[in-house]
C-alpha cells in the first residue's frame, strides 16, 4: 500500500483521495507521506469517535497539517452533538455532517452510484459541500 500511496501522492497539483481502513494501522507504518489534509470519517459510535481520537495525534506526528473531520450516518441532533463535542475535545476541526441517508443504501441495493441514482440527495449535497472546502 504505501508504494501505491506514495505514486499517487507524488504529483503535483493533482488530487488523490485513499480511503483507508478505520484503524491507526497505516499511520503507525507511516503510509500517508505527501498527504496534505487528511479526512478523518466519524460516525456517532464510541469506538468510531475513540479511532477518531487516536488517528488525530498519529497525523500531526506525520506532519500532516491539515486534519478535517466528517461527521458521518448523522441520525438526528444528539448524534450531531456527541460528534462535535468529542471532535471538538480532541481538537478535531468538522467540515461536514453527512446525514443517515437512505437514498445511499437505496442506490446500493440497486448496484448504481448514489451520484446517478440521487444526485440531489443530502448526502451528495453534503460531500459536495465538502468538496467546495477542500478546493
Amino acid at each position: 500500500m504505501r508504494g501505491v500511496a506514495s505514486a499517487l501522492l507524488g504529483v503535483e497539483n493533482e488530487v488523490n483521495l485513499l480511503d483507508m481502513e478505520a484503524s491507526i494501522e497505516h499511520l503507525a507504518r507511516g503510509t500517508p507521506g505527501g498527504v496534505d489534509c487528511m479526512l478523518v470519517v466519524v460516525e456517532p459510535y464510541y469506538r468510531a469517535m475513540e479511532t477518531a481520537g487516536r488517528i488525530v495525534p498519529l497525523a500531526k506526528e506525520l506532519g500532516i497539517a491539515r486534519i478535517l473531520g466528517i461527521a458521518n450516518k448523522i441520525r438526528d441532533g444528539e448524534d450531531a452533538r456527541a460528534i462535535r463535542d468529542y471532535c471538538g475535545s480532541k481538537g478535531l476541526e468538522l467540515a461536514v455532517e453527512i446525514p443517515f441517508d437512505d437514498a445511499v443504501r437505496a442506490a446500493d441495493r440497486r448496484g448504481r452510484s448514489l451520484l446517478d441514482d440521487a444526485p440531489d440527495s443530502a448526502t451528495v449535497r453534503a460531500v459536495a459541500d465538502l468538496a467546495r472546502q477542500l478546493y
